[in-house]
């Protein structure tokens, strides 16, 4: 018994080929574009995070400095006692911001499952070629 396949021409299979090839990119493209959006996504609500867990500190940390400078005066002078707070939490905001760059270097992108896919798609390729 004859297949359908044995009963076209060249050109429509070759149309058929061409036809499968394209919609094949275009699912790649699709996952590559899903598979991004996800990383997007991901860094988007860190930063969120990162942001409204920063001004909290922040309030609490006004408080807390305005707390020790105000002891340290009771002992040494006000001046100076701001002075000492002051050079101390640049020190450690010095220190925090280091390692907030590091993290913050865009992140790798991570395409595994596009890049799977298109690795497979080239073996069912290169096995019937």
């Amino acid at each position: 018994m004859d297949s359908p396949l044995e009963n076209e021409s060249t050109p429509a299979l070759f149309g058929r080929l061409v036809g499968a090839f394209a919609e094949l990119v275009r699912n790649e493209v699709a996952l590559a574009k899903a598979e991004l959006s996800e990383s997007s996504t991901r860094a988007k609500s860190g930063a969120v995070a990162l942001i409204g867990a920063v001004s909290t500190l922040l309030a609490g940390s006004l408080a807390l400095v305005a707390a020790v400078i105000l002891g340290l005066s009771k002992v040494i002078e006000p001046w100076v006692a701001a002075l000492v707070v002051g050079v101390a939490i640049t020190g450690v905001g010095l220190y925090l911001l280091r390692s907030a760059r590091k993290k913050l270097v865009p992140p790798h992108v991570e395409i595994d499952r596009t890049r799977a896919a298109v690795r497979h798609d080239v073996e069912v390729l290169a096995r019937r070629g």
